[in-house]
Protein backbone atom coordinates (compact mmCIF):
# COMPACT_ATOMS: atom_id res chain seq x y z
CA UNK A 1 0.00 0.00 0.00
CA UNK A 2 2.79 2.68 0.20
CA UNK A 3 3.37 2.60 -2.84
CA UNK A 4 -0.27 3.54 -3.84
CA UNK A 5 1.26 7.26 -2.64
CA UNK A 6 4.72 6.64 -4.36
CA UNK A 7 4.74 4.68 -7.98
CA UNK A 8 7.57 6.04 -9.03
CA UNK A 9 9.81 3.64 -6.64
CA UNK A 10 7.99 0.81 -8.88
CA UNK A 11 10.36 1.61 -11.68
CA UNK A 12 13.52 0.53 -9.57
CA UNK A 13 12.60 -3.07 -9.87
CA UNK A 14 13.32 -5.49 -12.65
CA UNK A 15 13.37 -3.93 -16.09
CA UNK A 16 11.00 -1.22 -17.99
CA UNK A 17 8.82 -3.49 -19.93
CA UNK A 18 7.31 -2.38 -23.64
CA UNK A 19 5.57 0.89 -23.08
CA UNK A 20 2.32 -0.74 -24.88
CA UNK A 21 2.08 -3.21 -21.92
CA UNK A 22 2.63 -0.12 -19.11
CA UNK A 23 -0.26 1.93 -21.60
CA UNK A 24 -2.32 -1.01 -21.51
CA UNK A 25 -2.31 -1.55 -17.69
CA UNK A 26 -3.04 2.13 -17.50
CA UNK A 27 -5.95 1.60 -19.63
CA UNK A 28 -7.21 -1.33 -17.54
CA UNK A 29 -7.20 0.77 -14.50
CA UNK A 30 -8.78 3.89 -15.97
CA UNK A 31 -11.65 1.17 -17.15
CA UNK A 32 -12.06 -0.24 -12.98
CA UNK A 33 -12.44 3.12 -12.74
CA UNK A 34 -15.09 4.63 -14.58
CA UNK A 35 -16.96 1.18 -13.19
CA UNK A 36 -16.19 2.35 -9.82
CA UNK A 37 -17.53 5.41 -11.05
CA UNK A 38 -20.43 4.27 -12.56
CA UNK A 39 -21.49 2.18 -9.91
CA UNK A 40 -21.51 5.27 -7.77
CA UNK A 41 -23.53 7.15 -9.58
CA UNK A 42 -25.86 3.89 -9.99
CA UNK A 43 -25.99 4.05 -6.23
CA UNK A 44 -26.50 8.16 -6.06
CA UNK A 45 -29.50 7.36 -8.83
CA UNK A 46 -31.34 4.44 -6.49
CA UNK A 47 -31.03 6.94 -3.18
CA UNK A 48 -32.63 9.60 -5.54
CA UNK A 49 -35.40 8.11 -7.60
CA UNK A 50 -36.87 4.95 -5.74
CA UNK A 51 -39.75 6.33 -3.79
CA UNK A 52 -39.66 7.04 0.20
CA UNK A 53 -42.23 4.52 1.17
CA UNK A 54 -39.58 1.56 1.45
CA UNK A 55 -36.70 3.70 2.56
CA UNK A 56 -35.01 0.04 4.19
CA UNK A 57 -34.52 -1.69 0.73
CA UNK A 58 -33.72 1.98 -1.04
CA UNK A 59 -31.13 2.65 1.52
CA UNK A 60 -30.29 -1.07 1.44
CA UNK A 61 -29.67 -0.69 -2.81
CA UNK A 62 -28.17 2.51 -3.07
CA UNK A 63 -24.96 1.38 0.26
CA UNK A 64 -24.31 -1.81 -1.64
CA UNK A 65 -23.87 0.11 -5.40
CA UNK A 66 -21.73 3.39 -3.43
CA UNK A 67 -19.91 0.22 -1.02
CA UNK A 68 -18.96 -1.87 -4.77
CA UNK A 69 -17.78 1.13 -6.61
CA UNK A 70 -15.56 2.16 -3.60
CA UNK A 71 -14.40 -1.49 -3.65
CA UNK A 72 -13.64 -1.42 -7.35
CA UNK A 73 -11.61 1.97 -7.13
CA UNK A 74 -9.20 0.77 -4.49
CA UNK A 75 -9.44 -2.65 -6.36
CA UNK A 76 -7.74 -0.64 -9.56
CA UNK A 77 -5.25 0.57 -7.87
CA UNK A 78 -4.18 -2.50 -6.14
CA UNK A 79 -4.31 -4.39 -9.48
CA UNK A 80 -2.67 -2.21 -11.85
CA UNK A 81 0.37 -1.88 -9.22
CA UNK A 82 0.57 -5.47 -8.54
CA UNK A 83 0.26 -5.94 -12.87
CA UNK A 84 3.41 -3.10 -13.24
CA UNK A 85 5.19 -5.11 -10.70
CA UNK A 86 4.67 -8.53 -12.31
CA UNK A 87 5.87 -6.88 -15.63
CA UNK A 88 8.80 -5.26 -14.69
CA UNK A 89 9.68 -8.53 -12.31
CA UNK A 90 9.17 -10.77 -15.66
CA UNK A 91 6.62 -12.41 -13.86
CA UNK A 92 2.98 -13.68 -15.09
CA UNK A 93 0.21 -11.17 -14.62
CA UNK A 94 -1.54 -11.70 -11.44
CA UNK A 95 -4.96 -13.74 -11.08
CA UNK A 96 -7.59 -12.14 -9.56
CA UNK A 97 -11.44 -13.09 -8.37
CA UNK A 98 -12.58 -9.67 -7.98
CA UNK A 99 -13.81 -9.24 -11.91
CA UNK A 100 -16.10 -12.55 -10.65
CA UNK A 101 -17.30 -11.17 -7.69
CA UNK A 102 -18.18 -7.93 -9.09
CA UNK A 103 -19.86 -9.48 -11.88
CA UNK A 104 -22.22 -11.86 -9.38
CA UNK A 105 -23.04 -8.93 -7.05
CA UNK A 106 -23.58 -6.44 -9.93
CA UNK A 107 -26.09 -9.36 -11.61
CA UNK A 108 -27.48 -10.03 -8.35
CA UNK A 109 -28.32 -6.03 -7.37
CA UNK A 110 -30.06 -6.21 -11.06
CA UNK A 111 -32.23 -9.26 -10.10
CA UNK A 112 -33.08 -7.61 -7.24
CA UNK A 113 -33.89 -4.17 -8.29
CA UNK A 114 -35.91 -5.92 -11.79
CA UNK A 115 -37.68 -7.30 -9.03
CA UNK A 116 -38.45 -3.84 -7.16
CA UNK A 117 -39.79 -2.46 -10.41
CA UNK A 118 -41.63 -4.89 -11.89
CA UNK A 119 -43.61 -6.32 -8.63
CA UNK A 120 -44.02 -2.36 -7.38
CA UNK A 121 -42.08 -3.33 -3.84
CA UNK A 122 -40.98 0.24 -4.05
CA UNK A 123 -43.39 2.37 -4.58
Amino acid sequence: MRLWWAPGRVQIEGKTPDYRFSLANERTFLAWLRTGLALVGGGFAVDQFLPDEERALRTVLAVALLVGGALCALRAVSHWLRCERAMRRGEDLPVSRFPTVLALAVGVLSVVMVLVVALGWAG
